[in-house]
């Protein structure tokens, strides 16, 4: 580290500074440095570079400036400086005006380069811009009214009786769900192929587990029946047409067991299929009501993003399409693959993975930039309460102390981000509270209709803000990670 006294890091003083707007989203950043100041970080890189030179006569790091000067050129102190420290002089006028920039800076040195004197720079830099939502107080979503139906329930009661389904043989022709015993031979050229050719082979009529063609004959046959009949081969490689024949040997209907009060009590924890088809029921709509709470958010942040009446910014756009990338190649890592093993598996070039990301990642820059208009025009604030909060929640998910969540986020200048990202929350918070919510017909929509009864209540999604969903904090869950994988 670059020090400026025994035991003390350099650290450069406040600067002079003046931000202009410019076209196209940019502001232009005027940064002065007085001489008094600048030497002394001319000083500092002088020190640095006795680190790394040899100078007869004196150890390393104890060659005075002056020695350093005649031997090596003054300007090399002054090069040195400006790399050093001209960064950190940029950094501080963004910070003392507010300038939100979102890329890199194109830096002119307009004085101090070379020789003696004050330091003076132009930084000239795009900006996030500031967007109007008109009309966000009064935003109308449509959700799914959670509604059973007995169909539902008695759909979930026939998945249960399935289980224990048998079958009888019936005399009528087959239908959708018998079970058919057949004798099948699958021919290529003349030759059966293996996988397609087997005796008293029982078959679910409907289930699609050889080609299309054998359910679509296999529907409406008796018995004795003998099916000729052309197949599209199932290798979507293998462009040459299967010939089938079919001997229909017996047709079965499935039979499932009565569904009553004895069946109920061996099959569940319930004593009656009443009490059975209640709790089906309430867990139906509890699902259904997640789902809800769910559509909702996503809803209102889609309803928000239409009010955007801009282009979102393509470096935005771009850090997007990087963040959503990024996020997708660690769920595959989760799952044991990489992005290159993914793309081949499903035929997709990058390029096109890439261009399918950018409509969704626009989106979501206009989001972004809409909750921050949200939460300035509603003057939301995330306090030290909610950093607190957020940082517990994330210390308690990975099993360490907050403090030590809190130093990783402040070595990784991310506690600004994780402030940002509160405030967009809380600002979605706002809106989804004062949201208008109908069903597909247009009726209005109760919110207490959207409540989860008794503890499942927990379960209920927050609100989630920011471009792809993801705080500084949640980025910290990952780093924290990798910190542990590299350990």
């Amino acid at each position: 580290m670059v020090r400026d006294g025994p035991g003390t890091p350099y650290t450069p003083r406040p600067v002079k500074a003046t931000v202009a707007p410019l076209e196209g989203n940019k502001v232009k950043v005027s940064v002065e440095v007085d001489e008094a100041e600048f030497d002394k970080a001319v000083d500092a890189a002088f020190r640095k570079i006795a680190q790394e030179v040899r100078i007869p006569g004196f150890r390393p790091g104890k060659a005075p400036r002056k020695i350093l000067e005649r031997r090596l050129g003054a300007n090399v102190g002054r090069e040195q400086a400006l790399h050093d420290s001209l960064p950190e002089f940029y950094a501080q006028a963004l910070s003392e005006h507010d300038v939100d920039a979102i890329a890199a800076p194109e830096i002119d040195i307009t004085a101090g380069e070379e020789g003696e004197g004050p330091l003076a720079f132009d930084a000239v830099v795009e900006v996030r811009p500031e967007v109007q939502v008109p009309g966000y107080g009064s935003l109308r979503v449509e959700i799914d009214r959670p509604d059973v139906a007995d169909e539902d329930v008695e759909a979930q009661i026939d998945r249960m009786r399935q289980v224990q389904a048998t079958t009888a043989p019936v005399d009528r022709s087959s239908q959708e769900g018998d079970v058919v015993t057949i004798d099948i031979t699958g021919t290529l050229d003349g030759d059966a192929q293996d996988g397609l050719t087997a005796d008293d082979y029982s078959y679910t009529v409907g289930s699609g587990m050889i080609t299309p063609e054998v359910d679509e004959n296999l529907r409406g046959v008796k018995p004795g029946e003998i099916l000729s009949f052309p197949a599209t081969h199932p290798d979507e490689e293998e462009t040459r047409e299967l010939e089938f024949r079919v001997l229909v040997k017996e047709v079965n209907e499935r039979v499932l067991p009565e569904a009553d009060d004895e069946w109920a009590e061996e099959n569940s924890q319930f004593d009656t299929i009443e009490a059975l088809r209640g709790n089906i029921r309430e867990n139906l709509l509890a699902r259904q009501q997640l789902q809800a709470q769910m559509q909702v958010n996503e809803r209102t942040r889609e309803a928000l993003a239409k009010l955007v009446d801009m282009e979102p910014p393509a470096t935005l756009v771009d850090k997007e399409v990087q963040d959503r990338l990024q996020e997708m190649a660690l769920r595959l890592r989760a799952q044991g693959l990489d992005l290159d093993q993914w793309l081949s598996a499903t035929g997709k070039a990058p390029e096109e993975l890439l261009d399918e990301m950018r409509a969704p990642s626009a989106d979501g820059v206009k989001i972004d930039l809409a909750l921050r208009a949200v939460a300035d025009a509603e003057q939301i604030v995330c306090d030290d309460e909610d950093v607190d909060a957020e940082i517990e929640g994330v210390a308690q998910r990975l099993g360490e102390k907050p403090r030590k969540v809190l130093d990783r986020l402040e070595r990784g200048g991310q506690l600004p981000g994780l402030r940002s990202d509160i405030r967009k929350r809380k600002a979605l918070d706002w809106l989804v509270e004062r949201v208008e919510l109908v069903d597909q017909e247009g009726k209005p929509v109760d919110r207490a209709d959207l409540e989860v009864a008794g503890d499942e209540q927990e379960g209920a999604p927050a609100g989630q803000s920011g471009q792809s969903g993801s705080t500084a904090a949640n980025d910290d869950d990952s780093a924290a990670n990798d910190d542990t994988e590299s350990e």
